[in-house]
Order: C-alpha cells, then sequence, then structure tokens
C-alpha cells in the first residue's frame, strides 16, 4: 500500500500523539478520528508507513516508559502498569515479557548498570523494546496446544 503524503501528515500527527500521551487511554478508533480517516484505512495506512499496526505502537511506547519506571525502583509494576496508560497489569505483564524477554517484576528486581553513566539519547536507543520472532514453541503454546 502506498501512503498519500497528505495522510502521512495526518499519521505522523497520530504518531506524536501516541508518544506525548501515551499514559491517557488512546484507542484506534479516537486516534482515526483525529486523523480524520476510518479506523479501517487509518490501521492500514499507519502499518504501510510504519511498520507496525498502531495498537503495537502504543503498547511498545508504554513498555518502553515502563521500562524507565522500573529501572527507577521507587514504583510497584501494578503502580508502573497504570501510570503508562495500560488498564489491565496481567495483559501489560504478558506484553511487557513478549517485548523485554523478561516478566516485569524481573526486569525490576534486576540492577541496570549496563546505561549508568549512558547519555539518555543513547540509553533509549540501548534500552528500547524490540519485537521477537515467535519461535515454533512459542506459538504453539500460544495456540494452547
Amino acid at each position: 500500500m502506498r501512503v498519500a503524503t497528505e495522510d502521512l501528515v495526518l499519521l505522523r500527527r497520530a504518531r506524536d500523539r501516541m508518544d506525548r500521551d501515551y499514559a491517557q487511554p488512546l484507542d484506534v478508533a479516537a486516534l482515526a478520528k483525529g486523523a480524520h480517516m476510518s479506523v479501517g484505512h487509518f490501521s492500514r495506512a499507519f502499518r504501510a508507513a510504519y511498520g507496525e499496526s498502531p495498537h503495537s505502537y502504543l503498547m511498545t511506547r508504554r513498555v518502553e516508559r515502563a521500562k524507565a519506571l522500573l529501572r527507577r525502583g521507587d514504583m510497584s509494576v501494578t503502580e508502573v502498569c497504570f501510570a503508562v496508560g495500560c488498564s489491565s497489569l496481567g495483559s501489560f505483564s504478558t506484553r511487557f515479557t513478549e517485548l523485554v524477554g523478561e516478566p516485569p517484576s524481573a526486569y525490576r528486581a534486576r540492577t541496570h548498570d549496563e546505561v549508568v553513566g549512558i547519555p539518555a539519547c543513547y540509553a533509549k536507543l540501548y534500552t528500547r523494546p524490540v519485537r521477537r520472532p515467535v519461535t515454533n514453541g512459542e506459538a504453539s503454546r500460544a495456540d494452547g496446544s
């Protein structure tokens, strides 16, 4: 799908809104309305422009912010979950584990000496959550097999 230039401007505004207001209750329908697009068109155009769905992008931003809060160590996992805009601790923990490779409680308990003394702009690149490919064993467990 080729994304029109005028749509890219609107999609960038929606992405900037997700970056800025990640802790607010955002959903794809509200983002699409703000971009003056139907939900379906918005989702397809966003994926074509940025390589992932709007929901996945928002959850990646939330997990990225959650990692920073958990490294501070002064908030519980539940407090962090709600501080970054998630409404379900179970869904937050599942997505966090999927993106980071360990549960939020284990991430919080671990020391994070690897980013001490590194400028924040570089630490952000180093600690950014990355989607891991699903292996065959994980896929069968996800299906309940």
